[in-house]
């Protein structure tokens, strides 16, 4: 028999163990994003454990993302680029699904969302047109990871380093929150609240590691990045006005890379971006291939996916709004709202 429950501290170790075992576990599968998200959010997290006979088979990470601008939603998993079941078997994934609905019908909400395929089951639907991942192979040896990057953006990386950048490690968050804010901010996103900054870095320590570039003590720009495994995944950037002139952006990844192959990661993930937006051209030119990504869905209500982001129509004009917004205002207001997008 597979039992289902939501996930307890003492639990936590075991959760950890049998995603970081499983092949298709990913650095969103941790049990540590429960207390990332209701700590930096306030969202009530239902992580879902599944036992047979003592032993873990399965888990599935859902968060109820209730908003009045947006949706009413359980996510497996918000703020994360992956998430989804974990499952040894088809008898205990079926078993996490079913107990997805029923969390579902029993908050009524409008829909679940997956952050990995669906299930093979009546009901559920997919889409992979809207994101892609770019995961590529790194190597020890700093030089041959630098002759991997395609000639022009090579260029770029050569002309921060002659331009003096340098890339040191913080403990704190402070630095790195007032550049990501000055970059959500000219995007036209509202930006995280710092408490989420503070969580992550408290939550995951070391596997959490933020990267400032400075030119001449002063910061430039800086990268906030997740270790799972064999993988690095820089995960949350922000740049000053500088930035672009003394190409830091180029530099600051090299510097990730870097860093990350000298300590034996052998994977670089640059995350996940949007079809057609500027992001995902630049990955493209540091050669890393695009791989679409397929998010499941099971629509309670209404027949149409949900299009909660900034490519879509309906929120141009918020866009270009927030972006004439005063700095220190949007660092006020944003959090309140971005809570809700996850």
């Amino acid at each position: 028999m597979t039992a289902i429950r939501e996930l307890t501290d003492s639990d936590r170790q075991r959760w950890d163990e049998f995603v970081v075992g499983r092949a298709e576990g990913t650095f969103f599968h941790r049990a540590g994003w429960r207390d990332v998200i209701e700590r930096g959010f306030g969202h009530k997290a239902h992580y879902l454990l599944a036992e047979s006979n003592g032993r873990v088979t399965g888990v599935l990470p859902l968060v109820h993302l209730k908003s009045m601008l947006f949706a009413n939603a359980l996510i497996s998993t918000p703020f994360c680029v992956g998430g989804g079941p974990l499952a040894e078997d088809e008898t205990t994934r079926a078993a996490l699904d079913r107990a997805a609905l029923d969390l579902a019908d029993e908050l009524d909400v409008d829909f679940v969302e997956y952050r990995s395929p669906p299930p093979p089951a009546a009901g559920w639907r997919s889409r992979s047109d809207l994101y892609c991942g770019f995961t590529r192979r790194i190597e020890a040896d700093p030089e041959r990871n630098l002759l991997a990057i395609p000639r022009k953006q090579r260029a770029e990386v050569r002309k921060g380093m002659k331009h003096g950048l340098t890339g040191e490690i913080d403990q704190d968050i402070d630095r790195f929150y007032d550049l990501f804010a000055s970059n959500v901010r000219h995007h036209g996103t509202p930006v995280f609240g710092r408490r989420y900054f503070r969580a992550l870095k408290e939550v995951f320590g070391d596997d959490c590691e933020i990267l400032i570039v400075t030119k001449d003590g002063r910061p430039i720009c800086g990268v906030i990045s997740f270790y799972f495994r064999d993988q690095v995944l820089p995960y949350y950037a922000g740049s000053g006005p500088q930035s672009r002139a003394l190409s830091g952006h180029e530099f600051m990844y090299w510097d990730v890379m870097r860093r990350a192959g000298e300590r034996g990661i052998r994977w670089f993930d640059f995350g996940r971006s949007k079809v057609g937006t500027g992001s995902f051209d630049f990955k493209k030119n540091w050669g890393f291939v695009p791989e679409p990504l397929t998010y499941g869905y099971y629509l309670r209500r209404g027949d149409t996916l949900p299009e909660f982001n900034p490519t879509n129509p309906r929120y141009r004009l918020f866009i270009a709004l927030w972006r004439r917004l005063p700095l220190g205002l949007s660092k006020v207001i944003g959090p309140w709202i971005a809570r809700s997008l996850g």
